[in-house]
């Protein structure tokens, strides 16, 4: 805990901000909360404020997480179009982060709201198995549902030829979405 006192307002906000900064793994909400001894509604409030402020601060199903900056690391990203059922949503995950990719968001195309996205951000299979066991528990749908399985995914990836490689597994499992 930070202290026993609530912490107020800009005060906290970059408490906030140097606990996720100085975190190696994402935060909830609560966690955050309770160092703070706040509600989980203030931090919500916080993060939002910090984020327009134009901290790069991610939210993900494992909690928040400081986007680091990424100095002298070349990251090559691609778009993947995935079709299939949502039973195969943890194969599809784990083929990919086995290959060493992280699969950043999951995107759709809705008929009312236009593309829809949602941030994933799982890179090895204890964030694939967490994220599995959050959808699970909360019996959340996946945004693919809303498009009867058709979806993207941004990967990323350390190099061109990993990414390559994503592709030719999702290919090979049916996974990929293609012509």
């Amino acid at each position: 805990m930070i202290d026993k006192t609530k912490l107020l307002g800009d005060e906290r906000r970059e408490v906030l901000l140097n606990l996720l900064k100085e975190s190696r793994n994402p935060l909830t909400g609560s966690e955050l909360a309770k160092r703070a001894n706040v509600s989980r509604q203030v931090i919500v409030g916080d993060i939002t404020l910090l984020k327009a402020r134009n901290e790069p601060i991610l939210a993900t199903s494992q909690g928040y997480i400081y986007i680091q900056p990424m100095e002298n690391r070349e990251i090559h990203e691609k778009i993947v179009a995935c079709f299939h059922k949502p039973e195969r949503a943890e194969e599809e995950l784990n083929l990919l982060v086995d290959l060493g990719v992280t699969v950043k968001d999951v995107k759709i195309e809705h008929p009312v709201y236009g593309d829809l996205t949602a941030s994933i951000m799982v890179s090895n299979r204890k964030e694939v198995k967490n994220f599995m066991e959050k959808v699970n528990s909360t019996n959340a749908t996946y945004l693919s549902e809303l498009t009867n399985g058709v979806h993207l995914h941004t990967l990323s990836a350390p190099n061109e030829r990993l990414l390559n490689e994503a592709v030719e597994v999702l290919r090979q499992a049916n996974l990929l979405m293609e012509n």
